[in-house]
């Protein structure tokens, strides 16, 4: 009976973990990208997509690159990164490959508040995946963009990557995220700005996991709190970061939300950096 039980407890906690989105191109990716090229060549776009967020200006976040990906089915998806060098990018391998979709190109876009045009835009379709990158729970969700060169200016920088000293597991900490995703789940594109920012507050694994379960917030995701403003769909594969002295330091990738969606208060999930600094430094 005891065992009885226990099995049963253990299949309720499994059943009791909220899902996360299986193939984002799919599911979130294609549609916002038609929706935002829309929007903006009809010239009145709003292109504040963090829920809870604010309209970031140019070069307030200027390590942060859109990425508009052209997908092996010939749709058109987007996602962001973060500008590590004048030749290096970093962002979610999902971005890359989910699911059934698989990535042919993306073009970098840095410094600009649209996604479809202006800006320095660079084309690559030299990516390379985390070798243990899991697409089913999203475990080591981090790919580095190899880039021709990029010229820096007040709006095109790159963010660092913390130190050892920088404390590792950084709950309660603010941190600042920034993207070209959705305001909301069902919220339309209208008005005249695109970037958004927001402040969101780190969250122990522990109560991230209670949501997702252990399988899917591992030692190396960091979590924030999605009670009124989260990142949302279209904003994977950008920035997490904070404020060490004067340099931005960049501390997590977006990486997973819940499937319902980015206004349901549920956390959100980034790749924890600090764990993976060693992989990224090798490939600088």
């Amino acid at each position: 009976m005891k065992l009885l039980v226990v099995f049963v407890a253990l299949v309720a906690a499994v059943l009791a973990e909220e899902a996360i989105f299986q193939d984002y191109h799919q599911e979130i990716g294609i549609e916002l990208a038609a929706k935002i090229k829309a929007r903006e060549e009809a010239a009145d776009f709003d292109g504040s997509r963090i829920t809870g967020g604010n309209a970031a200006a140019l070069g307030s976040h200027p390590h942060l690159g859109g990425l508009v990906i052209t997908l092996n089915n010939g749709f058109t998806s987007v996602c962001g990164s973060s500008l590590l060098s004048n030749t290096r990018a970093v962002t979610a391998a999902h971005c890359w490959r989910h699911g059934n979709s698989q990535a042919l190109q993306f073009v970098v876009v840095l410094g600009s508040t649209l996604l479809f045009s202006g800006g320095v835009r660079v084309p690559t379709s030299n990516v390379e995946v985390h070798a243990n990158y899991n697409q089913n729970n999203l475990n080591n969700d981090i790919a580095v963009i190899n880039l021709s060169w990029v010229t820096y200016t007040n709006v095109i920088q790159p963010i660092s990557l913390p130190t050892s000293q920088v404390n590792n597991n950084f709950a309660g900490t603010w941190a600042w995220a920034a993207g070209f995703g959705a305001t909301g789940d069902n919220n339309p594109i209208t008005n005249n700005q695109f970037l958004s920012e927001v402040s969101l507050q780190v969250i122990t694994n522990a109560v991230c996991a209670s949501t997702y379960g252990n399988s899917v917030v591992a030692s190396s995701v960091i979590c924030v709190s999605g009670q009124g403003r989260s990142t949302c769909g279209g904003d994977s594969g950008g920035p997490l970061w904070v404020w060490v002295g004067s340099e931005r330091n960049l501390i997590g990738i977006t990486s997973f939300g819940h499937v319902s969606g980015c206004q349901n208060g549920f956390p959100a999930g980034f790749v924890r950096v600090t764990s993976f600094i060693s992989w990224l430094q090798a490939r600088l």
